[in-house]
């Protein structure tokens, strides 16, 4: 019998190496194709090809980081939402998190909010403000009785977020001029805004990613009730409260680098855990690695279907995370009874 800590280990190897495929393909493959060895060489600055350097280097490769990060913060960001609120069904964009983080983002655009503040990466901070305030004003509205029922959360979710939904596009169509250049981002879009975006994207989540691998613990110990959390020496309510400061400001910076892209902090944390288990300590990296390894492939299939044509990553997650959401539901309504 496999025992738990080398089961979790075998599965943040496997996340990771199926990340490191998937970040080789999303530079191969596009609207020109680009041969393995050849990416390999450009990377390497050994390359002879002019174009091909060109591609990899200044086009794809920030992509590819873009990806990768985008999809950790959220894959990351799911599973601490599903911990510290005991949710499977929790999700940032599910929640409407997703949706108030790009409402702060349009809205300090709208206001004329530069990107770089001495050249500091600063949207991502607008964007945490909308996303805490978010989860605030659902947790508080499925909070009943000094407990949040899951249906509740969920109901109260999508409401809020489809009122940010409603008051985003307003937003943009008050943007005139920047209304498609919105609207493009809105349905997910990693290519960097400006060179040095996709550099600052990856040390915040490097930071976040690394914050949240702290929290290990207190999430391991509250998925056992707040009574044997307090045994083990965590504090429920203080631990809550810190985490969720945390999936705020891990979904922030992934909404305010490409959009409010759905369904990876559900699919990726979901698949890390029935590969792996629970246990948050393999759970959260088996969970990064898996999240970017969706977005890229997303990614891919978004510009080769239709290529030359690119479909938005954020259709690709949401046609492939839609039913996957509705069928946990499904499952959940018959194990709980709940409507």
């Amino acid at each position: 019998m496999i025992k738990p800590a080398a089961r979790g280990a075998a599965v943040v190897a496997g996340s990771a190496a199926l990340l490191a495929a998937a970040a080789v393909l999303a530079m191969a493959y596009g609207a020109v194709r680009i041969p393995l060895a050849e990416v390999v060489r450009a990377l390497a600055g050994a390359g002879t090809d002019e174009t091909a350097i060109r591609i990899v280097r200044a086009v794809r490769l920030p992509r590819t980081v873009m990806g990768a990060c985008v999809g950790a913060l959220l894959g990351v960001s799911g599973a601490v939402m599903q911990g510290f609120l005991a949710n499977p069904l929790a999700e940032p964009y599910v929640l409407g998190i997703s949706s108030g983080a790009a409402l702060a983002v349009a809205l300090a655009v709208l206001g004329g909010a530069p990107l770089f503040v001495a050249g500091v990466y600063v949207l991502p901070f607008a964007a945490f403000a909308g996303a805490l305030a978010t989860l605030a004003v659902v947790y508080a509205l499925a909070r009943a009785g000094g407990r949040v029922k899951a249906p509740t959360l969920i109901l109260a979710g999508v409401v809020v977020g489809s009122f940010l939904s409603a008051c985003l596009m307003a937003a943009a169509t008050a943007m005139d001029r920047r209304y498609f250049e919105i609207l493009s981002w809105l349905m997910g879009h990693l290519q960097p805004a400006t060179a040095g975006t996709d550099r600052w994207v990856a040390a915040y989540a490097v930071i976040g990613i690394g914050a949240a691998m702290a929290c290990a613990r207190d999430l391991n110990a509250l998925q056992l009730g707040e009574e044997a959390a307090a045994a083990m020496g965590v504090g429920a309510e203080t631990a809550v409260r810190r985490l969720f400061v945390l999936s705020s400001l891990l979904t922030a910076v992934a909404v305010a680098a490409a959009g409010p892209i759905g369904f990876v902090g559900l699919v990726a944390p979901h698949a890390a855990r029935l590969l792996g288990g629970p246990d948050h300590r393999w759970l959260l990296p088996a969970s990064a690695f898996g999240g970017g390894a969706l977005i890229l492939l997303a990614d891919l299939a978004g510009r080769m279907v239709f290529a030359p044509a690119e479909l938005p990553v954020g259709v690709v997650t949401a046609l492939l995370g839609g039913p996957f959401f509705l069928f946990l539901l499904v499952r959940q309504t018959r194990r709980t009874g709940a409507p």
